[in-house]
């Protein structure tokens, strides 16, 4: 696996997360993130616009607060990564719009990084190898997949939700819950000495399915709300929900990782800093025999230092974006 040799200053601002880093191939220098959460918790979720104006106000601070906790200026950075799709178009442009003018006055290369891509391969950043080829779990609040990452840069789609991401399950039981954003935060606490199984909710397709499908959930809670009135536990129905959620996320995870003859299994995304999910599956993987890695929770959600190191990747490989690469709200990820 080569990387890049020099300095990259990475760029993420994908969603709610101003974020800027320093990276050296996978060893991670600096990472800073500004978070948009109190701004759109008055919400109750996510106004793209804006969260494409907080972008705009926070992002040269949060550059500038990178390169001086890494002690790197920026004239000695070797080239720009910048997250450019999928996610808000408005909240991208931000992060595309200060990475090539920074490229530009820098006089230095420019690559573009899917923001799964990073998610995947952010296990890299762990001191652990990272084996290929292997399983890779990955929910955020927009996105439930499970990939065969058959090395960097090769993946193969195995498992995906059919409607809505196991996130925004979370984003929705928090709210009927008035329990607040984010959602799966909001939950993992309050589910603190809840009663898992009070209330029965369902798990979403059955049978030896890869697939997931939270939108039943949703509709599931929102009629145990309604029907339970004054008399709802809110720690119960929060652990239920929390039970419900990452029992089948584990068990589909586990499930491909075992199909797939897989050496190891990996938890990525926002939803990944979940204790409960990650306490599950690391029982389950060294019951079967198989490793499991997930990155620290600050590493888990949005942020650049995973851009820089895909970033890293990629111009080792010689990639290098144009001028007029642009913001894109939807794409697949590469192969």
């Amino acid at each position: 696996m080569h990387f890049f040799a020099g300095k990259i200053l990475a760029i993420e601002t994908s969603c709610d997360e101003t974020s800027a880093a320093i990276t050296e191939g996978r060893r991670v220098v600096a990472s800073v993130v500004a978070s948009q959460t109190e701004l759109h918790a008055k919400w109750g979720g996510i106004v793209p616009e804006a969260a494409a104006r907080a972008h705009v106000e926070a992002i040269l601070p949060t550059i500038e607060e990178a390169s001086a906790r890494a002690g790197i200026a920026l004239r000695d950075i070797s080239a720009l990564a910048v997250c450019n799709r999928p996610g808000l178009v408005g909240a991208l442009s931000v992060g595309v719009t200060a990475a090539k003018a920074l490229a530009f006055a820098l006089e230095v290369p420019i690559v573009a990084v899917h923001h799964l891509e990073a998610h995947i391969l952010s296990p890299l950043a762990l001191p652990d190898e990272l084996p290929f080829p292997h399983v890779c779990l990955t929910v955020s609040g927009g996105h439930t997949e499970l990939v065969r990452v058959v090395e960097p840069m090769k993946y193969e789609l195995v498992g995906q939700t059919l409607d809505d991401a196991a996130g925004e399950a979370f984003d929705k039981g928090a709210r009927l819950l008035g329990l607040g954003y984010p959602g799966g935060a909001a939950i993992q606490a309050a589910a603190a000495g809840g009663d898992p199984h009070r209330y029965r909710l369902p798990r979403g397709l059955r049978g030896e399915t890869l697939d997931f499908s939270f939108s039943g959930l949703k509709t599931a809670i929102l009629r145990l709300v309604e029907s339970e009135g004054d008399r709802l536990s809110v720690p119960d129905a929060a652990a239920s929900i929390q039970e419900a959620i990452t029992s089948v996320l584990a068990e589909r995870a586990l499930r491909a990782a075992e199909s797939l003859s897989a050496e190891a299994l990996t938890l990525v995304g926002g939803v990944a800093a979940n204790l409960l999910l990650r306490d599950r599956l690391k029982a389950a993987c060294r019951k079967a025999g198989i490793a499991f890695l997930t990155p620290p929770p600050e590493l888990c959600t949005d942020n650049a230092a995973m851009i820089g190191i895909v970033g890293s990747l990629r111009l080792a490989r010689g990639e290098r974006a144009d001028w007029d690469t642009d913001a894109l709200p939807n794409a697949p990820l590469p192969d």
